[in-house]
């Protein structure tokens, strides 16, 4: 699809306020198409009060701004994130990928209520998120069309990147805050933040050259360290320190104490993108690392040896659903339901010490579905575990240990 074929026509565009929004809706704008612009309040931190984008796009020529509220659905996405265990090529928490999803269902629930059916967005034809946008939009609104003008030979006649737009908005006096000279861009909502490009491109920048959104580099964290209390039930955090809380306010609490500590922040990463070029990026997401690391000490207290592979295994497999575009297939469907079944396990307390960038275990109580006793697994002569049963049990696996050898396939 062209922007030729959009003049007269109403459209939909996915604005998150930034350069790349702003651009995209006065070029559109100047040739003929109207257009709509939504935005999805994620509870972005770099963007406290959300009226201004509703200005700045607005001043860019859009006929209307809808803010569409998706933090609480944000929020459950990231609690499916965490558990999961959904990290990809490293810490990287796909807090940006699993926001694209929320973002284009909620916006496509608004363009169904005004009757519109191309859905535009501002990703680059480099990147994941067009992909995400695109397979998103076509599994859950076939019948949509997906206008990307990163993708348009025309508007790329007339942008080969930021400083071409920021002249263009200059001309126009559309408000922009990017300027020529920002050392790297942000991706941000309330799981996470994505640094890339700019100085970050240099390998020789140091993944604290960034200032961070939602706390402090490890090396500015109190040298003093601080004990936090996190209680899971069936999966779901409900309480820290004590408070209880419902999933958004525990992300947003855990983002507070983590971050304060320099948790999860500075995170580098040279990933593989989808489209096959290799990325560099900075990550912040400290309140998905305190919540996703006390979840993963009580999965290694419930889940035994063939469930952990089983699980080691789609999680695997839903972190690169989310990075890859896939959110919402049958694959993932199927992935997510066998995790559910391990999350109802996961209830329990874990105490954890938050000091300098690190998470150390302190305690974990009330954890009915525990498989560890103490008696069972100590190397006293307690419980009901007696040594000498390792005897036969070692008699059998050693068959095929020496039947291996015999036929060559021991390499000395």
């Amino acid at each position: 699809m062209k922007a030729s074929d959009l003049k007269g026509q109403t459209i939909v565009f996915a604005a998150s306020g930034g350069l790349d929004s702003c651009t995209i809706t006065r070029w559109l704008t100047d040739l003929g198409v109207k257009v709509v612009c939504a935005t999805a309040h994620l509870g972005q931190p770099d963007e406290p009060d959300m009226d201004l984008i509703r200005q700045r796009m607005l001043a860019s020529g859009a006929v209307d701004h809808v803010l569409v509220d998706a933090r609480n659905e944000l929020a459950e996405a990231g609690l499916n994130v965490l558990q999961s265990q959904s990290t990809y090529e490293g810490r990287y928490w796909n807090t940006t990928g699993i926001a694209r999803y929320v973002t284009t269902k909620a916006i496509i629930g608004e363009m169904r209520k005004r009757g519109i059916k191309v859905f535009s967005h501002g990703a680059t034809g480099r990147g994941n998120d067009q992909v995400r946008f695109q397979l998103a939009t076509n599994m859950l609104a076939p019948e949509f069309e997906v206008y990307a003008p990163w993708r348009d030979e025309t508007f790329l006649a007339n942008f080969r990147g930021r400083t071409e737009m920021i002249e263009f908005c200059e001309k126009r006096n559309v408000p922009v805050k990017a300027t020529k000279n920002a050392p790297y861009s942000t991706d941000a909502n309330m799981l996470g933040l994505t640094h890339e490009a700019g100085k970050l491109e240099e390998l020789a920048t140091p993944a604290q050259f960034i200032t961070p959104g939602r706390g402090v580099h490890a090396k500015d964290a109190p040298e003093r360290g601080e004990e936090v209390e996190v209680r899971f039930e069936n999966g779901r955090p409900v309480s820290i320190n004590g408070k209880k809380l419902n999933a958004l306010d525990a992300i947003l609490a855990a983002n507070a104490v983590a971050g304060k500590h320099g948790i999860g922040i500075g995170i580098h990463l040279v990933e593989n993108r989808f489209v096959g070029i290799k990325s560099r990026g900075v990550y912040e997401s400290p309140g998905m690392e305190l919540l996703g690391t006390t979840y993963a000490m009580l999965l290694q207290l419930v889940l035994d040896r063939r469930s952990r592979e089983l699980f080691d295994a789609l999680s695997l497999y839903v972190s690169k659903q989310i990075y890859q575009g896939f959110w919402y297939d049958t694959g993932t469907q199927m992935a997510m339901a066998g995790i559910e079944r391990s999350s109802r396990l996961v209830t329990g307390t874990v105490r954890v010490l938050l000091q300098k960038g690190t998470i150390s275990y302190v305690a974990a109580t009330d954890v009915p579905h525990s498989l560890y006793r103490e008696d069972e697994a100590s190397m006293e002569a307690i419980g009901s575990y007696d040594h000498a049963d390792a005897e036969g049990l070692l008699r059998i696996f050693g068959v095929s240990a020496r039947v291996l050898s015999k036929a060559g396939h021991i390499q000395q």
